[in-house]
């Protein structure tokens, strides 16, 4: 009776053991150490939701608009915890959870969400697809769930060797950001800088300034002057819901139309909301890299 006894306890221990197993991952400011799998997760940043749903882990909390009909489809009843910008910290606390991950517009909150529960950031920044794969490895170290985050990243790295062939001897891109009747260009380096390094096309204006998150000014004659053979569009009001004038309304002016893009049917309008808010996140990439690889074999 004693030997079952002390073998019981034994396989106790051994039980707890394996379940405070902790593990050691990247995260935006660098690596940190967390017990594995943790059960119930709460996301303030939509590419970390965007990720983490597509790799089959459910959330105990999300912000209350995910902005992606898809994200939102997916999320169904999961409880809202506040917004992009303000968790509820008392939603936090009842939900109670082991883990929670903020990122991107959610960051400054770290401290904030720190009080309610052990919490990392996952931002990602301007390097995106290194960046966004460091995030799968790192979510599939955490879960447990490499195989899953390594089948996520094969299929990402085929989606883009499709769009670097399909953006070869295509000329000169610009990247241009609407906001209502305002615009911003964004050239390599920026936080869509991506889209030349993954199409390999050069962008149309040479001097743009990587570092200004907001983008650099842009006028109807400064892209009449680049004349450009691809538009790469976002628009922002419709990535957030707001009403004005649309990408397509403000572009159309006779000097953009002018230009060898307009004229050659080149201006792509890209998924607003997984571009501009969605970033970085698996669903989100897949989504912005299938439209681009779509509108350029076209």
């Amino acid at each position: 009776m004693k030997r079952h006894a002390l073998a019981f306890v034994a396989a106790v221990c051994l039980s707890t053991a394996a379940l405070a197993e902790d593990v050691t991952i990247a995260t935006a400011q660098g690596d940190v150490t967390l017990p594995a799998k943790p059960a119930k997760v709460v996301a303030f940043d939509v590419a970390a939701v965007d990720t983490l749903v597509y790799l089959g882990v459910p959330l105990a909390g999300v912000p209350d608009n995910l902005y992606i009909a898809d994200l939102e489809m997916e999320a169904g009843d999961v409880p809202a915890v506040g917004t992009l910008f303000e968790p509820d910290l008392e939603a936090l606390a009842g939900i109670a959870p082991d883990l929670v991950i903020v990122g991107g517009r959610s960051v400054t909150q770290l401290d904030a969400v720190s009080q309610v529960s052990p919490a990392i950031d996952m931002t990602i920044g301007t390097d995106l697809i290194a960046e966004a794969e460091a995030r799968i490895d790192a979510y599939g170290t955490l879960f447990g769930m490499t195989e899953e985050a390594d089948a996520l990243k094969t299929v990402l790295d085929n989606r883009l060797a499709k769009l670097k062939a399909a953006g070869e001897g295509k000329g000169t891109a610009l990247i241009v950001m609407t906001n209502g009747t305002k615009m911003a260009a964004y050239g390599p380096g920026s936080r869509f800088g991506w889209l030349h390094e993954q199409t390999g096309m050069a962008p149309a204006i040479d001097d743009l300034k990587s570092e200004e998150n907001h983008g650099n000014v842009l006028t109807h004659e400064a892209i009449a002057e680049a004349n450009p053979d691809w538009l790469f569009v976002l628009d922002r009001g419709a990535a957030v819901g707001e009403e004005g004038a649309s990408a397509e309304q403000t572009l159309k002016t006779p000097l953009v139309e002018g230009t060898t893009a307009w004229k050659n049917g080149n201006v792509v309008y890209l998924p607003a909301a997984e571009l501009y808010i969605g970033g970085g996140g698996w669903g989100s990439l897949v989504s912005v890299v299938d439209a681009l690889t779509a509108a350029l074999t076209k």
